[in-house]
């Protein structure tokens, strides 16, 4: 399995390399944003390894750039000197699958690519594969695609996944832990950040947040999702 690592403190870069060599990773080294892309269009890695920070393109232009060509199908982790709330949901706008914060130990790290790998090459339990229909809203999970009265939505694949799960469970209660650990493929993910995710499929999508339908939040407990009346 290949994943393109792009990184500029190159102490960190061949650590991180050695470290995935040793449990069986290709790695392909970047050194720079105008590298990591170039690396990314030869290659097609399995998934991606993205400093925030890099000479050249900054990380999140290149991720912008890969998600703009491939939507959803290339599972990215963002790599972030610090846990700035405001930068994390840059990384997340543009469609990164998770973060990890400097300093991670080599344990943190390939506990999180496997999570999104594992999502990302559908794993029954996290990543489904029926088109889902609700009203006049359709929801694709192989392209990652929604339309709204048959207009396309742009969701990021966090988000989508978000609305699916949400969606295929419409009338229920989805408590948060499930929506966290459906949304980053682990127990662990970010919950603080649910809310903000929750508010922008609404704001793209034109639903409420009442009774009469849209996305419910049911204080202390989760989501509930339902068509509009």
């Amino acid at each position: 399995m290949k994943v393109l690592v792009a990184e500029d403190d190159l102490d960190l870069l061949d650590l991180m390399s050695y470290s995935l060599r040793k449990d069986g990773y290709t790695v392909l080294a970047a050194t720079d944003g105008k590298q990591a892309l170039e690396r990314w269009e030869s290659e097609r890695p399995d998934i991606v390894l993205l400093d925030a920070v890099l000479p050249k393109l900054n990380g999140f232009e290149v991720c912008r750039r890969i998600r703009h060509e491939h939507s959803g199908e290339t599972p990215i982790i963002m790599v972030t000197a610090c846990h700035d709330e405001e930068r994390v949901l840059q990384g997340y706008s543009l469609g990164a699958d998770d973060y990890v914060t400097k300093p991670f130990s080599a344990k943190q790290l390939k506990a999180r690519m496997k999570a999104v790998l594992r999502r990302s090459q559908s794993d029954p339990a996290l990543q489904p594969a029926t088109e889902l229909t609700l009203g006049d809203l359709t929801l694709d999970p192989q392209s990652y695609e929604v339309r709204k009265a048959g207009q396309p939505i742009r969701l990021t694949p966090l988000e989508f996944r978000l609305l699916y799960i949400l969606a295929i469970n419409a009338g229920r209660v989805i408590p948060y832990s499930r929506l966290v650990e459906y949304a980053w493929g682990y127990d662990g993910g970010d919950s603080s950040l649910i809310k903000t995710h929750i508010c922008h499929i609404r704001e793209k999508l034109g639903l409420p947040s009442t009774r009469n339908g849209g996305i419910r939040a049911i204080p202390g407990v989760g989501y509930s999702f339902s068509m509009p009346t």
